[in-house]
């Protein structure tokens, strides 16, 4: 069960978790992945840092995975990377969280995720790369992505799985070397998926699953990719015409689009082929 629980301040007031309740969805079984939204408006540690060891504290019995900053690296108003100090606050985070997990006990996977650089300009590797100690290396147990083929940036449907597997290559051959993380440590995809609506049906979205998913696992062994998620599991609104209404696998009244028997066959084929790429999806917002 992926959900976000953000950190706005000790002054500011405390902003809800998304869902409202995830623990009352876990089961034997189906764990915590949860990620910890750095959105201290003045850019201030100390109660970050607190935030985050509390977190490992009480959540840590239930948590699979704990990921630090939201998209560190994208600078739009609702996501991480538009937040003053935030490369100290993921390095210091992860850090924090992976020492509070060893210290009681918990086998907690720690990372933080990002998502694809287009510009060769930019500086968020190198940067992050000036701050990565052998602390932060030691404590880093994945890398993830959120990627959105041929949502944003719309492309042929013969140029998807080329696409797909040149951003993937790009993460590990080109900007994590910057940041000096190597090899070993796994990536993850923590965000991928394609919305039907107006113009995109839901055929086409099954078949862009396919596509993307066995892609992935094609490279999975040669980029150190470990797990996939998609996004989402259902609809917002079925019914609206926003870009984010219906991503779904399911409609919002639960009904299968042709792409949720697709992502189960994948599950039942690429699971028992690859067991060491699960795969899964995330809840319909964030």
């Amino acid at each position: 069960m992926r959900a976000y629980r953000p950190f706005a301040g000790t002054v500011t007031p405390e902003e809800p978790p998304t869902p409202a309740d995830p623990e009352a969805c876990l089961r034997p079984g189906r764990p915590l992945d949860l990620v910890v939204q750095f959105r201290e408006p003045s850019g201030e540690l100390e109660g970050w840092l607190d935030f985050i060891r509390t977190t490992v504290r009480t959540a840590g019995p239930r948590l699979a995975s704990l990921q630090i900053c939201e998209e560190p690296n994208a600078t739009l108003p609702a996501l991480d990377g538009s937040t003053p100090n935030v490369l100290n606050a993921l390095v210091q985070g992860v850090v924090a969280a992976k020492r509070e997990a060893e210290a009681l006990g918990f086998d907690l996977a720690v990372g933080f995720n990002a998502v694809p650089t287009f510009d060769p300009a930019d500086t968020f590797w190198p940067r992050l790369g000036d701050l990565a100690d052998a602390r932060f290396l030691r404590s880093l147990d994945y890398v993830g992505l959120d990627f959105f083929p041929d949502v944003f940036r719309p492309l042929p449907a013969d140029r998807l799985a080329a696409a797909v597997a040149g951003v993937l290559t790009a993460l590990r051959r080109t900007d994590l070397p910057k940041a000096r993380i190597p090899d070993t440590v796994p990536l993850r995809i923590c965000e991928n998926g394609w919305p039907t609506g107006p113009g995109r049906t839901e055929q086409r979205q099954a078949e862009t699953l396919e596509t993307v998913v066995r892609t992935v696992e094609a490279l999975s062994a040669d980029l150190n990719i470990d797990a996939y998620s998609f996004f989402a599991l259902r609809d917002a609104d079925s019914a609206g015409n926003k870009l984010f209404h219906r991503f779904g696998l399911l409609r919002d009244d639960y009904t299968p689009k042709a792409a949720f028997d697709t992502y189960r066959r994948l599950i039942g084929e690429l699971g028992t082929r690859a067991p060491r790429l699960p795969l899964t999806e995330r809840p319909a917002t964030r």
